[in-house]
């Protein structure tokens, strides 16, 4: 992938495992979200627009310790529209960090 111009276009491959059933919608929403938003040229900074699209879009922060159940990712099933911030913790936010260029998350 080439040095991508916004947020958005890091969500274009969806990670092979989820966290829980309401992530993979999560995940759609935050690159419709995130379509116009410039990319950053740090992990740090990115890791800030997503906490706060995160926040901004479900109404809990990234940092919230349990599952949490958002109506509008409810789609069917048990486990139906229940995000997993631990999953956007500690696979997510990362993987999306490793999709930033070296040359542009070292500022250059």
């Amino acid at each position: 992938m080439g040095i991508p111009s916004a947020v958005g276009a890091l969500f274009q491959d969806e990670p092979l495992r989820w966290g829980l059933r309401g992530d993979p919608y999560l995940w759609r929403e935050m690159r419709r979200h995130l379509e116009g938003v410039a990319c950053p040229t740090t992990p740090g900074e990115l890791t800030s627009v997503i906490e706060e699209a995160f926040e901004e879009l479900t109404g809990y922060p990234i940092s919230h310790a349990e599952p949490f159940y958002v109506e509008k990712y409810s789609h069917g099933g048990m486990s139906s529209g229940y995000v997993q911030p631990k999953f956007w913790r500690e696979t997510a936010v990362p993987l999306l960090q490793g999709r930033l260029p070296a040359e542009r998350s070292q500022g250059t």
